[in-house]
């Protein structure tokens, strides 16, 4: 590990903070439906709406379901989707970006003006549209949200690969003889991908708020699917009675948004070039 990266940690706390934070998504994701086996959607209607209790350690729902197999579950679904959207933003949006910052001319001009009627649209207003005319389901949201936020990644891209082509050792490339994809591929995208990374970080979260809100409208997971938006739907007429059904799925919505977004705070300072005189000078 660099010199840079141990101090970066050791200074930024709030990123440990956000780093525990992921890994607790990823370990409830991976392990928590086997470290606590019951079945998120079994019924047992005379447990309704019980509180929290040894037996049901966060409660049950208007079904009798257990509310801490669902939220494990849910997680396991959230965490999916978000990777799932994130990497085809990622690959769609450094594709495109990548294109047009090293080819230039009509074909940098033509790409970027497509970017940016997509940025022109709210990107969560864009993806109501499109899961409205698909239909609501989990798969369509997924669509949806993948397909509306990739056109961030390309302007990212482009700005970069338009600064990192002009450098010393791109020229020295081209003397060498070294085909355009072969510096594109060796020279370019490696010099791009650090600000990537930490977009993609921040990006995380953001898709796991917006598969929920979608969720939560109706046209994401449908029931009984345990995604923490239906869950906050379904509680939502119960909140007097039974506060967990919203507190629960909300504060774990809050929490991994929050985690992702100092974890990508976190990635920026460690993997931003800058960052690194700033450090040198304290």
């Amino acid at each position: 590990m660099s010199s840079r990266w141990r101090r970066v940690i050791a200074d930024n706390r709030l990123g440990a903070v956000g780093g525990v934070l992921v890994v607790a998504l990823v370990l409830a994701a991976l392990l928590g439906p086997a470290v606590y086996p019951p079945d998120p959607t079994e019924q047992h209607l005379t447990e309704r709406l019980q509180p929290p209790s040894a037996a049901h350690p966060l409660g049950t729902d208007e079904l009798g379901r257990d509310v801490l197999a669902r939220l494990l579950a849910g997680a396991r679904i959230s965490l999916g989707v978000a990777v799932l959207v994130t990497t085809v933003r990622v690959l769609l949006g450094t594709l495109v970006g990548l294109v047009a910052g090293y080819a230039g001319g009509w074909v940098d001009e033509a790409l970027m003006r497509f970017v940016d009627v997509v940025l022109a649209f709210p990107g969560i207003v864009l993806a109501l549209i499109v899961a409205g005319v698909l239909g609501p389901s989990l798969l369509n949201v997924t669509l949806a949200l993948a397909v509306v936020g990739w056109s961030s990644y390309a302007r990212l891209v482009r700005g970069n690969v338009l600064a990192v082509k002009e450098r010393g050792f791109v020229s020295a490339a081209r003397l060498a003889g070294l085909s355009p994809f072969g510096i594109a591929r060796r020279h370019v995208l490696p010099n791009v991908m650090g600000s990537v990374v930490v977009l993609a970080t921040l990006d995380v979260g953001g898709v796991i708020l917006a598969t929920a809100g979608l969720s939560f409208l109706g046209l994401g997971a449908q029931p009984p699917t345990p995604e923490w938006g239906t869950m906050l739907a379904s509680g939502r007429n119960y909140l007097r009675q039974a506060w967990w059904l919203v507190n629960v799925p909300g504060v774990a919505i809050v929490l991994v948004v929050l985690g992702f977004n100092l974890l990508g705070d976190a990635a920026r300072d460690a993997l931003d070039p800058r960052e690194e005189s700033t450090l040198e000078r304290l």
